[in-house]
């Protein structure tokens, strides 16, 4: 497949994780009455995935993450050569999934961007008070097993055609596990989406948004790369 059209698959395939998933939370989560709540806005990021891994899965690969993409390459199932581009296009479609939500969003009378925007972070601004080592932990961890997950069911041993399903219901559970630690990132492309429209505290703490996501998922690839040694 031509590199650009691959490229062009993960920027759509990104823009709707993020527009999907943070919009759920935007949106949807605390409508009066009938708002979706956590277990609905974790539901919405795992469907993102899994309707994208059929959408595009044949064309990209369906990663719409820099650190699956990472996590891939350290695994040995993803060229270094591309690896940038991918990288590019992902945050490229973050950005701009979350300006069609502010879009969105700002329609409605006293929207307040400066409130969150579904920006990952913690201490004062993680949705349950955890501090920096919790929420570094916790995404450290949440993408390490998000990648075995990836690395696994698209493995050719596994059953053929139910990846995504599998890769969807991880992020699902992924977010029901961390959304009160740090709103969960996993995916360093959805946090640099909406810290840039947060343009506040999102912004400062990013870093740690894209530091936990690449070590949690290359250290997945080095050891599913083990897995499959003699």
């Amino acid at each position: 497949m031509n590199l650009s059209k691959k490229l062009a698959a993960e920027f759509i395939g990104t823009f709707w994780l993020v527009l999907g998933g943070c919009g759920s939370a935007v949106l949807a989560a605390a409508f009066p009455d009938v708002g979706i709540g956590l277990l609905g806005v974790s539901l919405a990021f795992g469907l993102t995935v899994l309707t994208m891994a059929f959408a595009i899965g044949h064309i990209s690969g369906c990663h719409l993450n820099p650190a699956v993409s990472i996590g891939l390459w350290s695994g040995g199932r993803f060229s270094a050569s591309e690896l940038g581009p991918y990288i590019v296009a992902q945050v490229a479609g973050g950005i701009a999934g979350a300006a069609v939500l502010f879009v969105i969003a700002s329609g409605q009378a006293g929207f307040d961007v400066t409130a969150g925007f579904a920006s990952n972070g913690y201490g004062e601004h993680s949705p349950g008070g955890y501090g920096l080592v919790a929420a570094l932990t916790t995404e450290i961890v949440m993408t390490f097993m998000f990648l075995m997950i990836i690395l696994g069911a698209t493995d050719t041993r596994a059953p053929a055609g139910f990846a995504p399903i599998a890769i969807g219901l991880a992020l699902t559970l992924i977010h029901l596990i961390s959304i009160p630690v740090t709103n969960t990132s996993v995916n360093p492309a959805r946090s640099t989406g909406v810290a840039i429209f947060q343009g506040d505290w999102a912004i400062s703490q990013l870093w740690l948004f894209w530091l936990a996501p690449i070590v949690g998922a290359a250290m997945a690839g080095a050891v599913y790369r083990w897995f499959e040694g003699d």
